[in-house]
């Protein structure tokens, strides 16, 4: 893990998407954070050693897959497809409820993680990169603690690393090059996950907190960075507000029950998800389980 200093930084942007404004200044505390995110090797050894079962691998309960497909007690996990007609530009188009896909088949069934053990770990639930930082001792980190540790030093910034997405013609993270989601050009080298630590590190000598798969962070989701006082509560259902309440502290009555993603993925590009910068924020269900979703841990003295 790396030792991150803390401090006072500006959060957020107010010139991107509106999810991302408006920019605050936020102290944080310090922290340790993992240098790399969790890889498939690493999360193996959990599994084993605690004989855990992620939720894309149980049959009898269904992930949150927003883009439809198999819902009820169904399992399998969301897969990114490559579409084979273009002019659409819904989810939908791309994303398919795999049967079968999970932690340790990416793709899917017939597919593996033998040359992979490097590889950030994907198809990983919230529930599951929590059960995973308790288990090993550690805890997820803030949507702050995240978003700092990401910028490496640097504020006002567009990127982690400067405000040249592609300084000297070099890509700096693993992110989709080409018209999305028809050509993936891939000038980074890669088609899908790539090798931690395969691209540079930040200032503070962290890796792949830009693209690669996006990040489980614990803060619960809000359109606005406004205070929620001041903000129009979004719509919750009471199965949503329920399981909020199960999962934790924090969700709050006007709270849907996703939590913040952060840093893009392999799938992000500068058209359709400009979302591989420090201030960029997304969100997912509980129950999401992607091919492009993964996690590292903090650990606070």
């Amino acid at each position: 893990m790396v030792w991150i200093e803390g401090g006072s930084f500006l959060m957020g942007s107010d010139d991107a998407y509106p999810e991302e404004a408006p920019s605050h200044r936020v102290d944080v505390d310090g922290f340790w954070i993992d240098r790399y995110p969790v890889t498939n090797a690493r999360f193996a050894e959990f599994v084993e050693a605690a004989h855990y079962v992620t939720f894309a691998e149980v049959t009898s309960i269904a992930i949150d897959s927003p883009w439809g497909g198999p819902r009820k007690g169904s399992g399998g996990s969301l897969v990114f497809v490559t579409p084979t007609m273009r002019g659409t530009r819904h989810h939908a188009a791309w994303w398919r409820h795999v049967i079968g896909a999970n932690w340790r088949h990416p793709r899917g069934p017939a597919s593996s993680i033998a040359d992979l053990d490097a590889h950030p770990v994907v198809h990983v639930t919230y529930g599951d990169a929590l059960a995973f930082a308790e288990w090993e001792g550690l805890q997820l980190p803030t949507e702050a603690e995240w978003e700092f540790a990401a910028r490496g030093g640097l504020e006002g910034t567009t990127y982690a690393w400067g405000d040249q997405i592609m300084p000297d013609g070099r890509p700096m993270a693993n992110y989709w090059q080409g018209p999305f989601p028809y050509e993936n050009a891939m000038l980074d080298g890669w088609e899908y996950t790539s090798p931690v630590g395969f691209f540079p590190a930040n200032g503070y000598g962290v890796y792949d907190m830009i693209g690669n798969v996006w990040e489980w962070t614990a803060d619960w989701f809000r359109a606005s960075r406004l205070p929620e006082s001041t903000e129009a509560a979004p719509h919750a259902t009471r199965r949503e507000r329920r399981l909020a309440r199960l999962l934790g502290a924090g969700a709050s009555p006007t709270s849907l029950s996703s939590k913040v993603l952060k840093g893009g993925s392999h799938l992000c590009d500068v058209n359709h998800c400009h979302r591989y910068r420090p201030s960029a924020r997304w969100s997912a269900g509980i129950r999401t389980s992607t091919s492009d979703i993964g996690f590292r841990c903090i650990l606070r003295p």
